[in-house]
């Protein structure tokens, strides 16, 4: 995209489109005004049809007429094939512009801000809502060639036969458009349920889904499936009341514009008698202004379509008018971190320190005493207050944090992509450093072999090493690894300690972890404890701590479970 392009308005997406515009532009012109061949060749057909009849003509002027009839309406639809293409690819790139925004927000959003809005909603957002604003703007630009342009040719046309008339058979079209704009609250309002309705399902399936073993195991399956029929239920509702109003109300207002009929037959007969017109003319008006009727019910339901896309519109735009424009460098040399008077959400506050490149700082602290918050206070998902600097600035830009968390996070892929995310290099180098290469070499498909959804065909410690692997392979100044080894045993957690220490020697690390017993070869420990966060180094702890001397002692002497 360039940089002129602002996501968030929609006159981008039409600016940015301006060549395929510009034939639908000529070739609309083309299309539209050509549909007044319709009415004339019509008018024309009949009256040669009643001048054979009274013999002043032959069968031959006929079948001419129909050949020049069939040479223009070809040309026309030729025309209308080129737009309604051209139309077509505008609607489908301005469909990708809008995800590529939208799906570039969500990845660089903080999670915090994600975990806001239910999955269900984001799966409606992210295909419905653009796929009904990217439908609207189509319809809109089809629609002022074939609704706009023929309008103002068949009011010419109506005019050119009969000004008198032609003012008495257009009162009742603007009575539509009146209905339409009235009607325009209730369909914003009924699509804005309907929409919301949409959310929940999908968010119900999602729970259905992720949770069904989870409700199977605890007997809760019945309530479950009461739950989801309930929103499956008022979906429906939701569904049938957002499309009546829609679909109902475009014949309605067809009837309204057709009114005006009785003016032509009346006074338009009127005219044949006196012989102001012919039959062909007489033809030519009703075929005219009986298109120009469909014409104004489809402008009406124009109005219903893009108050619809103006709901999904709203919706979108919070997540896609401010496209964030980070430049990722591939690679940032380490440098000195230094974190001063860091407090996060209030959980702690007043923690300072400094890390050198090559250092590991151990993070641990009793349960719930912030330390997981912490790592994610480096990587801006939580707000804090102090300074986080990176060598002499703010630490806001990306790639300087390399983060593992928690829960690994696996792809349903092999072992081999999911460490090195497309890179090309040895992946059996990470997988030694974690200590998983021979349980590797004997999988059936080896580094091919499929992990399962979310890892699940591999163990608790497989999953966690894996994710260290990628970790690795992907490494950044500062690694914030939380709680690693809580799956592993002693023995594995020491060689994968020592291959960290090696594989991270140009990078800081910071450890959090609730096994102390590796925390004497560490360059530092921040103690988190009552709101507090201090850092220090192990012996300070052991000295000064009671709850930490009791922890380590624990877990040196085998009161920690393997």
């Amino acid at each position: 995209m360039k940089k002129t392009f602002d996501p968030g308005r929609v006159s981008s997406y039409f600016q940015a489109e301006w060549r395929s515009l510009f034939v639908v532009t000529v070739s609309g012109l083309l299309y539209n005004l050509g549909l007044l061949a319709g009415p004339l060749f019509e008018g024309r057909l009949a009256q040669c049809l009643l001048d054979i009849f009274g013999g002043s003509k032959t069968f031959t002027d006929m079948v001419m007429l129909a050949a020049f009839y069939i040479v223009t309406i070809a040309g026309v639809q030729l025309a209308r094939y080129i737009k309604r293409f051209y139309v077509r690819r505008f609607a489908n790139n301005t469909n990708l512009r809008m995800k590529q925004a939208l799906y570039h927000n969500l990845v660089h959003m903080p999670r915090t801000e994600l975990e806001k809005e239910s999955v269900g909603s984001m799966m409606t957002r992210a295909v419905s809502d653009v796929e009904a604003c990217a439908e609207g703007m189509r319809k809109f630009t089809t629609e002022v060639f074939d609704t706009g342009v023929a309008l103002f040719g068949y009011v010419g046309m109506l005019f050119y036969y009969d000004w008198h008339l032609a003012f008495l058979c257009l009162i009742f079209p603007p009575f539509a458009y009146g209905i339409a704009e009235k009607m325009k609250k209730v369909v914003q309002r009924t699509g804005a349920v309907y929409k919301e309705s949409a959310s929940r399902l999908s968010s119900a399936t999602m729970d259905q889904v992720t949770n069904a073993v989870t409700y199977r195991v605890y007997g809760c399956e019945g309530e479950r499936k009461k739950a989801y029929e309930e929103a499956l239920r008022d979906y429906e509702s939701a569904a049938v009341r957002a499309q009546v109003w829609v679909g109902a109300l475009p014949p309605l207002y067809h009837v309204i514009s057709m009114v005006s009929v009785m003016f032509i037959i009346s006074l338009g007969s009127q005219n044949v008698r006196s012989h102001i017109w012919d039959i062909g003319i007489f033809t030519a008006y009703l075929s005219c202004y009986a298109k120009l009727s469909v014409k104004s019910s489809k402008a009406a339901k124009l109005f219903n379509s893009v108050q619809k896309a103006e709901v999904s519109w709203k919706r979108i735009k919070p997540l896609i008018q401010s496209v964030l424009g980070e430049n990722i460098v591939d690679y940032i040399p380490c440098q000195t971190l230094r974190v001063e008077k860091l407090g996060v959400d209030g959980v702690f506050f007043d923690l300072s320190f400094s890390a050198e490149p090559g250092q590991i700082i151990g993070i641990t602290g009793p349960v719930a005493c912030g330390k997981s918050m912490l790592g994610k206070a480096f990587l801006q998902e939580r707000e804090y207050s102090g300074r986080i600097l990176f060598g002499e600035r703010e630490l806001v830009a990306r790639g300087v944090i390399g983060y593992l968390g928690h829960d690994p996070e696996l792809f349903s892929d092999t072992v081999e992509n999911n460490v090195l995310l497309g890179n090309d290099d040895d992946v059996w180098n990470y997988l030694k450093a974690v200590d998983m290469d021979a349980e590797v070499a004997a999988m059936p498909d080896g580094i091919h072999t499929k992990v399962g959804t979310g890892g699940l065909l591999l163990s608790g410690g497989q999953q966690q090493r894996l994710a260290l692997a990628r970790t690795l392979a992907h490494r950044k100044p500062v690694l914030v690894l939380d709680d690693p080894f809580s799956a592993l045993d002693r023995e594995t957690e020491r060689k994968v300690f020592v291959n960290l220490k090696k594989c991270a020697k140009d990078s800081i690390v910071l450890l959090i972890s609730h096994r102390l017993y590796l925390f004497p070869e560490l360059d530092g420990v921040i103690w988190m404890e009552n709101g507090c966060a201090k850092a220090a180094d192990h012996h300070a702890w052991m000295e000064h701590s009671t709850l930490y001397r009791e922890l380590y002692e624990l877990q040196v002497k085998g009161g920690q479970p393997e």
